[in-house]
């Protein structure tokens, strides 16, 4: 059987998860930054629903994935307040200026971890060198990449998601993410040999709110109604699950 991942970027995605019968949940939070650390009370609040892992996403902004000393720091304090949490894993992903794994401060990240599942997410996809990239990333001490295959989504990067499935070490797994649907995901199950894939399955909650917001912008503009919110969809979630039994 094929596992299922949804990146969750609130409580209520976790549930939405949960209720469709994922696996785990990459939680996280700022959707339009492509996620950053939650706050402790969200990941205290995603483990009591219980039933699905939950794997929090360290990473203190959005941007690049070029760290300084002060931005290390607050990723070291988000893994304990993350474990203390009971956070079943991280996700997490450090580069060099030239876009080469940061082997070492990653390395450091993972012995935080105190032996929980850590996966090096789609920061592998900037990576210049894809090959040098896999054999570091294993070198971190992670034990799962998340990547499309360094292309705009999974489905498109599916001949390097494929080599890269042959080519992991012993103890890292692939995970496919990007761009995953029920129209796709059992033919990217296929063409890759990925036994884990990761998707956000996104419908929009439309507000309880009876007063409509000014046209008033609070941050960047995503492309749904400022007062939207993003959640995860149930039916779409159940429906993956279903497809991926098959696989």
């Amino acid at each position: 059987m094929v596992l299922l991942e949804i990146v969750a970027y609130s409580l209520a995605s976790a549930k939405a998860a949960v209720a469709g019968g994922a696996d785990r949940i990459e939680l996280c939070e700022n959707t339009a930054e492509g996620g950053t650390t939650p706050s402790l009370g969200t990941i205290e609040a995603a483990k009591a629903l219980g039933r699905a892992k939950v794997h929090v996403m360290i990473r203190p902004r959005g941007g690049d994935f070029l760290y300084d000393a002060d931005e290390l720091e607050v990723m070291r304090r988000d893994i304990r307040h993350a474990v203390r949490g009971g956070a079943d894993g991280l996700v997490l992903g450090l580069l060099r200026p030239d876009a080469t794994v940061d082997v070492e401060a990653t390395r450091r990240l993972v012995d935080l971890a105190e032996g929980r599942p850590v996966t090096f997410h789609r920061a592998f996809d900037w990576a210049a060198d894809q090959r040098r990239a896999l054999e570091d990333v294993a070198a971190t001490g992670c034990n799962r990449l998340l990547t499309s295959g360094q292309a705009p989504s999974a489905f498109a990067g599916a001949d390097v998601i494929a080599e890269l499935v042959r080519s992991a070490p012993a103890g890292l797994t692939i995970l496919a993410g990007g761009g995953v649907n029920p129209s796709n995901v059992l033919e990217l199950v296929r063409r890759t040999g990925v036994r884990e894939v990761h998707a956000s399955l996104r419908g929009i909650q439309a507000t309880r709110m009876e007063r409509r917001p000014p046209s008033v912008s609070l941050g960047a503009a995503p492309d749904w109604e400022a007062d939207a919110i993003p959640v995860a969809d149930v039916a779409k979630v159940r429906e993956v699950v279903g497809l991926l039994r098959q696989a």
